[in-house]
């Protein structure tokens, strides 16, 4: 291609060649683009510049620097960031010569085709920019393909003259892409940062192993992921190497995998063995006699073993499908148990008020319609009561409104007796001064000798008593009854004691024994006589010992 077709629009650079077979082939078959003779340019020829968009200093780094697109969460090398620093580099070194042969004329243009458009299905951005380099002389050559060089030194990657790209794997070559519109630097620094994006991603892999804290088993699968991204990369450097590392790393990791499993297993068996539990204290409560369980609570029960159900399974290891669900099927199964006992529970409980409120409500206007009756009522309020007692319980509210209807009524017959007993105390004044003054006349009794004339005034004073009548409050009433009884038992006393004194069978009984006591004493008196005329005082003793004996006997019989 000469110089002069190519004056209106510098070619445009090859597109970016893919890790792929399929694409390194779609770019080998894109017709090459000459760089321009510098020898016999017409005078008034334009050079061959590269023509760049005026939006290209802020346009993202090409395709073909990015990491892979599996390679998200790998770090960018620093190498990436260097195009975005290039739009003020430096044409190529074609490009330099052409600037400085500007009055070179150049031979009759040749006709050649343009390169068609790629046949990839997405579209790729432009090659990356080249770095700046010094303007190479117009007559230079173009660079030959790298070649290896002493075997402790030989390059990881060589450049073809058709810009095929190839990396050494051992004692082998094998193509990895094209870069035909670059230097074979620019060549193999792209492939080489290629290399440094999965050698970044080794580094973090084994970071990440060494920091502990990530699960072995995910790492091991990163890196064998990892692993096929490296061999047959399309990338230039020491790929057997990396993968090596990569196969030590998956060893370390097999070993941790092992026994990060039995621990999961473990902490499987006793996620199961702890929802078991849940289970059984659900079917448990299910079980229970719903007469006898006490709702509040259980409901309260149920929601706590239901919150640390769903506890574990939020926070707890997985379990496999059949026995999470079979765990739970039983679980629910006793939820819903204990649900239709606890609605069973309450709509009885309901109908039960229902006709403990139809009764109790009766009872009220019962008790209600006392009213007119005033204080004669009470009794018939008392029975009510009885009833009202015995009717059980509707409901909290409904009782206590209820009760409060029952009591007023109750309290408007007890509110009618205090009024009359406020008049009867108010009437019974009087009534309080005429017993005390019968109290001080009573109290003389206890002065008179004459049994017989104390018990005649006692009577009369007894018979004035009744004839005062009741007397309201009746406690004071109750005090005032006391003391006339104190007064009435006392001549009581000295009565008995009189009685017994004068009755002629215990008379008769005394005077008997009157007689043997002074017949006893006489005769021991003589013993006692007869003991000291001869002497014997033993016997003097005995007889003075009996003879004192009966003498107090007889005293206490009054003789």
């Amino acid at each position: 291609m000469t110089a002069a077709e190519s004056t209106p629009a510098h070619p445009e650079p090859a597109e970016d060649t893919s890790v792929t077979a399929d694409e390194a082939a779609v770019v080998s078959e894109a017709p090459d683009v000459e760089v321009p003779s510098t020898q016999g340019a017409p005078a008034g020829a334009e050079p061959v510049t590269e023509d760049r968009p005026e939006d290209d200093t802020s346009a993202p780094a090409p395709a073909a620097e990015a990491a892979p697109e599996d390679d998200t969460s790998a770090p960018a090398p620093a190498a990436e960031a260097a195009p975005e620093d290039d739009t003020s580099a430096p044409a190529p070194a074609a490009e330099a010569a052409a600037e400085d042969d500007r009055s070179t004329p150049a031979p009759a243009p040749t006709p050649s085709p343009r390169p068609g458009p790629s046949p990839i299905p997405r579209p790729r951005p432009s090659l990356p920019r080249p770095p700046a380099a010094p303007a190479a002389p117009a007559a230079a050559a173009p660079a030959a393909p790298s070649r290896p060089a002493a075997s402790s030194a030989e390059p990881w990657g060589r450049v073809g003259d058709d810009g095929t790209v190839e990396v050494r794997e051992g004692d082998a070559w094998r193509e990895v892409g094209q870069y035909p519109d670059g230097t074979p630097e620019e060549a193999l620094a792209y492939f080489e940062r290629k290399y440094a994006d999965l050698a970044s991603e080794v580094t973090l892999l084994e970071t990440r192993h060494r920091a502990g804290g990530a699960s072995a088993s995910d790492l091991r699968t990163t890196a064998r992921a990892l692993h096929e991204r490296i061999v047959g990369a399309a990338a230039v450097g020491d790929l057997v190497g990396l993968a090596a590392r990569v196969d030590a790393l998956t060893g370390d990791l097999a070993a941790e995998s092992a026994t990060e499993a039995a621990a999961a297993r473990a902490a499987v068996e006793e996620a199961v063995r702890r929802r078991t539990e849940l289970v059984e204290q659900a079917e448990a409560l299910a079980a229970r006699d719903p007469k006898t369980i006490q709702w509040k609570q259980a409901s309260a029960d149920l929601t706590s073993l239901f919150d640390q159900w769903q506890s574990h399974q939020q926070n707890g290891p997985r379990l496999s499908k059949s026995v999470s669900q079979q765990l739970w099927k039983r679980f629910r199964d006793a939820r819903a148990i204990v649900d239709k006992h606890r609605r069973e529970f309450y709509a009885g409980l309901d109908e039960e008020h229902k006709g403990v409120r139809d009764r109790k409500t009766r009872l009220v206007e019962r008790a209600e319609a006392l009213a007119p009756r005033g204080e004669d009522g009470i009794g018939a309020y008392r029975d009510l009561l009885e009833e009202w007692k015995g009717a059980g319980r509707a409901g909290k509210k409904a009782d206590d409104a209820l009760w409060a209807r029952f009591k007023a009524a109750g309290d408007a017959l007890y509110a009618a007796r205090g009024e009359r007993e406020s008049a009867d105390a108010e009437a019974s004044r009087e009534k309080i001064d005429a017993k005390r003054e019968l109290l001080v006349e009573a109290r003389t009794v206890a002065d008179e000798s004459d049994l017989a004339k104390a018990r005649a005034t006692l009577t009369a004073l007894q018979r004035r008593w009744d004839e005062i009548g009741r007397i309201f409050p009746r406690d004071k009433e109750r005090t005032l009854d006391d003391e006339l009884r104190k007064i009435e038992q006392a001549l009581r006393g000295r009565e008995d004691v009189d009685w017994k004194r004068n009755d002629p069978e215990t008379t008769a009984r005394a005077n008997d024994m009157t007689q043997q006591l002074t017949d006893a004493i006489e005769k021991l008196e003589q013993e006692v006589a007869a003991a000291k005329a001869s002497g014997d005082t033993k016997a003097e003793s005995r007889a003075s010992e009996a003879l004192d004996a009966r003498r107090a006997w007889l005293r206490a019989l009054g003789g």
